[in-house]
């Protein structure tokens, strides 16, 4: 489990899986924003408590925001 804190439930397997990218793109952000490294992915890690393991995808792009701020402000 790269992002262990991340559980989440739905109505079905597909919506779990939309709520599951959303909370691992939330702690990944959080996790920048604090200035702290993303987790290595590790496939190999399997937790022996889970119903049903597979992977989750998440595709996540960082950009700078850059803002001009007058001279005399």
């Amino acid at each position: 489990m790269d992002f262990p804190g991340a559980i989440t439930s739905g109505r079905d397997l597909d919506d779990a899986h939309r709520l599951l990218r959303s909370a691992v793109a939330d702690m990944a952000e959080e996790a920048l924003h604090r200035g702290e490294a993303l987790p290595q992915p590790n496939p190999s890690v399997t937790d022996s408590e889970s119903d049903l393991e597979e992977p989750i995808y998440v595709l996540l792009q960082a950009a700078n925001r850059v803002i001009e701020v007058a001279q005399d402000a």
